[in-house]
């Protein structure tokens, strides 16, 4: 059941990456893109902040207020909803990460991928993640990844790597907990592969808690 669920949302995210018109140029991709990007940001009335409010803040955003905080270099939209227990990912360090997360394509307004619901509640997203100096890099690990699964990567959407430098990883006591989650508006060259190659952005829940 679980291999079929995968293949009809690879099937899913390869229409979509493949359905624009030839004609179709990637400015007029770009431009539905971020079309698509606003009327998400107008539809949940998000307050879209600034890095220097977030910075004046504490690096957090208000949920009262419903903050996203735009980072200008990735163009990527975050909310900290929580910053987590446990440290930070230290300089020179490479270490498991485990998430669960829940995908929406922006441009097509569906769920298109999620580890959330029972049938994968047993496969979290594995990664190794290494902080050199303050930029980090990342892979899934190919055997408890569903995106590998559903896209054929072991390649970690950039996008979820900006949360990085401002939450905390502990590991998971009791319930949710008070493990680290975000929320994310991805642009597609800060997704995934079929993202980046059908131009188009993708919201994300994600919780970020330490592996082995």
């Amino acid at each position: 059941m679980r291999k079929i669920l995968v293949a009809i949302i690879a099937l899913v995210a390869m229409a979509t990456a493949i359905s624009c018109n030839n004609t179709e140029t990637y400015a007029d991709q770009k431009k539905k893109e971020q079309s698509a990007i606003n009327s998400f940001i107008v539809k949940q009335k998000i307050n879209v902040i600034t890095e220097e409010q977030f910075k004046n803040e504490n690096y957090t955003t208000d949920l009262d207020k419903n903050e996203y905080v735009l980072m200008k270099n990735s163009g990527v939209y975050m909310q900290i909803v929580r910053e987590g227990n446990g440290e930070k990912i230290k300089q020179g360090e490479t270490t498991i990460v485990l998430c669960r997360f829940a995908e929406r394509n922006l441009l097509t307004d569906s769920l298109q991928l999620t580890d959330t619901i029972q049938s994968f509640h047993y496969l979290p997203e594995e990664m190794t993640v290494t902080n050199s100096s303050g930029t980090f890099s990342a892979s899934f690990i190919e055997g408890s990844s569903l995106i590998y699964q559903a896209y054929g990567t072991t390649a970690v959407p950039s996008g979820w790597l900006v949360p990085l430098t401002y939450i905390k990883l502990g590991r998971e006591m009791s319930g949710d907990g008070e493990i680290a989650k975000v929320k994310l508006i991805v642009p597609h060259n800060q997704g995934h592969l079929y993202a980046t190659r059908g131009v188009y952005p993708c919201f994300y829940e994600i919780t970020y808690q330490r592996g082995r």
